[in-house]
């Protein structure tokens, strides 16, 4: 029998680290227990976490055998009931074919392996609600304000802080500063020691005693000098000086725009909130830079806070292109669209008042999707489409890559309809 002893040293967070490829590796799996449990969930716990279950014959370890070792010579018989690309019958059922699942009656035969279950944090849940999603079209804009900004390199300063010290440029002016002062005491010292070795040569009563040791005194004076100019000084030091430069931004605004009419029953209405909770937990989760507007309308619309917006009870009639109107207004009056990237979501019945669908249709056409990055429209109803679907049908056809449109009949088709409008798309796509 072999042994195998890990003798690593355990890093630091190692169990999280396990646990993330743990969820990398059956991230599939994991996906598809996270859909269901958005689908079954209310508004109300949509953030907790989520006990997750993965078939036990879908879990492999690594399992160390022994080779057979030495030389030897095999002939492998061929058969004569299966040729490549068969498929194998599956085994009957039974009482030894038990899956561990807990169901059918009692026996004393069978084995089984239950179904590997393990618990979802908040934090990793929402990772796989909102996987691969994004907002579509987001650009950099330009400048909005100045809390935006990137330190960048401007040159060097002689004041700064040890941290940002430019080592090149400190020994350069070092080695500078050097010469610059050594020049003139080598030159005064390169004439001391030859006028020096001029006096010594000369005939010894021609010499001068005093002369003499008058030059060595200066030699040596000139030598401490020189010796005492500093490697590096306080002066010679130079710091990389960086600026705050301010940054295009991309800041974006995101409208949530819900009908809350007397057509839309309390069950239009919940799977309208379900839809922009989800909406409004991937913005905040996902976007430092994006501002939420909430805005409902019956015949009247309304700019409304996030408690208003998810739980007044107020109703009406339907006029929906009181709510487009007030978006306009409200980007004309805070949000240029040089400056913001501009996001509609809307969520409706599709009942609408008359003639006020064609008046949708040019809003969206002639004040809005010139200027919105995305609009998206959700229309909850299980019955065939009106007035409002086609003239938004008129707006799809003139900005396929920007306005999107979907149905939805039952709260399952909430997360499903959510991925597919928000999804990542391909660069130009």
């Amino acid at each position: 029998m072999s042994y195998f002893i890990d003798r690593r040293a355990n890093a630091k967070h190692k169990s999280a680290v396990n646990r993330q490829r743990f969820l990398d590796r059956y991230r599939t799996h994991i996906k598809r227990s996270v859909e269901e449990a958005v689908n079954r969930r209310s508004i109300t716990d949509m953030e907790r976490g989520e006990k997750v279950s993965i078939p036990a014959r879908d879990i492999s370890e690594p399992v160390f055998q022994h080779g057979a070792g030495g030389r030897r010579r095999i002939v492998a018989p061929g058969n004569k009931e299966f040729v490549e690309g068969d498929r194998l019958r599956r085994p009957g059922g039974g009482g030894g074919g038990g899956d561990g699942a807990g169901e059918g009656g009692a026996s004393n035969q069978g084995e089984g392996v239950d179904e590997f279950a393990f618990t979802l944090s908040r934090e990793e849940f929402l990772d796989f609600v909102f996987d691969g999603l994004e907002l579509p079209h987001l650009e950099r804009k330009n400048l909005v304000d100045l809390d935006e900004v990137r330190p960048v390199r401007a040159g060097v300063s002689r004041e700064g802080v040890p941290a940002r010290i430019n080592i090149v440029r400190s020994m350069r002016e070092a080695h500078a500063r050097r010469i610059a002062m050594r020049a003139p005491i080598r030159r005064a010292l390169r004439e001391a020691r030859e006028a020096l070795e001029a006096e010594e040569r000369k005939d010894p009563v021609l010499r001068n005693p005093a002369r003499i040791a008058e030059l060595k005194a200066e030699v040596e004076r000139l030598e401490k000098r020189l010796e005492a100019v500093p490697f590096i000084d306080t002066y010679d030091l130079r710091y990389n000086h960086l600026v705050n430069q301010p940054q295009p931004s991309s800041k974006a605004v995101m409208f949530c725009v819900m009908d809350v009419s007397g057509s839309m029953t309390q069950g239009h209405k919940d799977i309208a909130k379900r839809f922009f909770l989800l909406l409004y937990l991937f913005l905040e989760r996902n976007y430092e830079k994006v501002e939420l507007v909430f805005v409902r309308h019956h015949t009247a619309a309304r700019e409304v806070d996030e408690e208003e917006f998810f739980y007044s009870r107020e109703t009406g009639g339907t006029i929906v292109s009181s709510a487009l109107t007030l978006v306009d207004e409200i980007i004309e009056a805070r949000y240029p669209p040089g400056q913001w990237n501009l996001y509609v979501a809307q969520a409706s019945d599709g009942d609408n008042w008359d003639d006020d669908s064609v008046a949708c249709r040019d809003l969206l056409v002639k004040r809005l999707m010139p200027r919105l990055q995305y609009f998206t429209y959700v229309e909850i109803t299980p019955h065939a489409h009106q007035a409002l679907w086609e003239e938004y049908e008129t707006v799809a056809a003139e900005f396929p890559a920007r306005f999107a449109m979907r149905q939805i009949v039952e709260a399952g088709d909430i997360y499903p309809v959510f991925r597919e409008l928000f999804k990542r798309r391909m660069a130009g796509g």
